[in-house]
């Protein structure tokens, strides 16, 4: 059963659209309203763009066989804003992280993309938790 956000409520549908957003208008500035998880969202939006490299260094270790750059930009920014999560939000729990991006992805894609992105998330913050831990 998918479960529809708005995207003023959840702060992961923010970011994803932020970070997609900043996929097009490289040079823009990203603009951040009124939120009450505001430094949350530009903690993560900013963090990802700064890391941007590192982030997909770390995605394409933890999925050998995978090149992330192939697959659809809202797909690959869906899973480079949990991999930062992963990586620098330590005391959020990695279940937490993926069922908050999989609410998240219902938003914007379909369900057998969700189910996909449920398994590469699983996979990723397994490595990535286990090797920073």
């Amino acid at each position: 059963m998918k479960v529809f956000f708005s995207p003023k409520n959840n702060p992961r549908v923010i970011i994803i659209q932020k970070l997609y957003g900043k996929l097009f208008n490289k040079d823009e500035e990203i603009i951040f309203p009124k939120h009450r998880f505001k430094k949350f969202i530009k903690d993560v939006v900013l963090g990802a763009v700064e890391r941007q490299e590192v982030l997909f260094e770390e995605i394409n270790h933890s999925l050998e066989n995978t090149d992330l750059r192939k697959v659809d930009k809202v797909f690959q920014t869906i899973i480079k804003s949990a991999v930062y999560e992963f990586m620098y939000m330590p005391k959020t729990p990695r279940k937490i992280i993926i069922k908050e991006y999989l609410n998240a992805s219902n938003f914007f894609l379909d369900d057998p993309q969700t189910k996909y992105l449920n398994a590469l998330l699983d996979k990723i913050s397994k490595k990535i938790r286990t090797i920073n831990e």
